[in-house]
């Protein structure tokens, strides 16, 4: 193993949680390694991120794992196009290509993955180019767009010999015809049918923007396809290139095995997206539907309890949680996570909040409160001081009261009355975990 290995385990560490990072270290590991990732690489991030890419890709060799990256040049080709004095026209996204176009776009192409190559030679990552043998295509049927392909086929011998080898594969987006014509293909295509015949735990899109942004420009963490595609399809700020990077997106998941996630992220941030729970960028996944019942009506609450036990890490005092008055119950999926809330003071109690950690790593958790939210605006609960999450809670929360056992967050609640009436009424709430040897106080 690299002797670099546990250095960069521990750096990984400062990330996230231990144990989030050995969850996602031994799941990405225990597969196939052209299976752990397909990272498509615009243009212009070779152009301005070229050492955070490198880097990045140099990280995850380290830790023995081997992404397959599909590399653009759409700036490169333009710059160079202009340079020889010749313009181009584009007809549906794409740009179309003549033979003295096909001629220098295979030179640029060329130059880019030798450019990759080379910035990870320089920290001791071997990486092979390839330009050719992997996408078997055929002349595209839009009129006009001259040398451009559609892949029919893709051969990937080619990435599992440089990846047997010890080498990072670096793929160009051209493809052949049966007769050997070099054909122009439009990286993100390429990048999909590859995925495609990889079948891939990740594909990574690295963007300038790292990620999908709202309508104030923040990223949006995760988007479950499940429950928000046709909402986000009806938003008015959802259109153009993100309403057809969605519609792609969605496209390739139903292609791809049901664990599989796309992330869209930038260079730097690209480890913290991929081994931790709260990532830095867009985690899109096929993801389950949320549903919401009042009381516990039609939930199996063997199966919840069972959830939240795991969830926790501890058992639930026998009877506790069969006597507590549920107002309502979201559910995510098939039991992955749930938020139970009571009748209790001035609003809602929000009595558990549970997700495993697959459904943390899938991005669950977000849609599960993104519903719960709606469906109950005023809440109030509860949470240890040393609980990891309370960064999170304090993001979502409209205030805070912290003592040396717990701390109150609370949403929607107005008045110092009111609070007053919801910290007072959590804060009196028994614990409703068995308590071990170790925790108990002996007073």
């Amino acid at each position: 193993m690299d002797p670099c290995h546990d250095i960069i385990v521990n750096l990984l560490h400062n990330l996230g949680s231990r144990r989030e990072i050995e969850q996602y270290l031994a799941s990405f590991s225990g597969v196939d390694s052209a299976r752990f990732a397909v990272v498509k690489v615009g243009g212009g991030i070779l152009e301005s991120s070229l050492d955070e890419l490198a880097s990045a890709l140099a990280f995850l060799w380290r830790v023995g794992l081997c992404p397959v990256v599909v590399h653009g040049a759409g700036p490169q080709l333009s710059r160079a196009l202009e340079h020889k004095g010749l313009g181009c026209d584009w007809i549906d996204g794409q740009r179309v290509t003549t033979p003295e176009i096909l001629g220098i776009a295979r030179k640029v192409f060329q130059d880019e993955g030798a450019r990759l190559a080379d910035a990870l030679s320089r920290l001791d990552v071997r990486a092979r180019p390839i330009t050719s043998g992997v996408f078997e295509a055929q002349r595209s049927e839009i009129a006009g767009l001259g040398f451009v392909g559609r892949v029919r086929g893709v051969d990937t011998s080619v990435i599992r010999s440089a990846i047997e080898g010890g080498h990072l594969p670096i793929v160009s987006p051209l493809g052949e015809t049966g007769s050997g014509q070099i054909l122009n293909i439009n990286a993100d295509i390429a990048t999909r049918e590859l995925a495609v015949a990889l079948q891939p735990r990740k594909v990574v899109f690295l963007t300038p923007t790292g990620g999908l942004l709202d309508d104030r420009g923040k990223i949006i963490p995760a988007v479950n396809l499940a429950e928000d595609y046709e909402r986000l399809s009806r938003e008015p700020w959802v259109q153009g290139g993100m309403a057809l990077k969605l519609e792609q997106i969605s496209s390739l998941l139903g292609r791809l095995d049901a664990q599989a996630s796309v992330s869209i992220t930038s260079p730097e941030h690209l480890a913290q997206e991929l081994f931790t729970h709260r990532g830095n960028g867009t985690l899109v996944r096929r993801g389950v539907r949320i549903r919401v019942f009042d009381g516990a009506k039609g939930v199996d609450t063997d199966r919840l309890r069972g959830l939240i036990e795991t969830s926790f890490g501890r058992t639930l005092r026998q009877g506790s949680f069969e006597t507590i008055a549920i107002e309502r119950t979201v559910l995510a999926g098939d039991y992955t996570a749930a938020a139970v809330l009571t009748r209790s003071g001035p609003a809602p109690y929000l009595d558990k909040f549970a997700v495993t950690a697959q459904a943390q790593g899938a991005g669950i958790g977000a849609s599960l409160w993104r519903t719960l939210t709606e469906s109950t605006p005023r809440m109030f609960w509860r949470s240890r001081p040393g609980n990891a999450i309370n960064p999170w809670y304090f993001e979502r929360s409209d205030g805070m009261h912290r003592t040396a056992e717990w701390v109150v967050f609370w949403r929607g609640l107005r008045g110092r009355g009111e609070i007053d009436t919801a910290i007072e009424s959590a804060l009196g709430r028994e614990d409703s975990f068995e308590v071990h040897a170790e925790e108990a106080v002996v007073g």
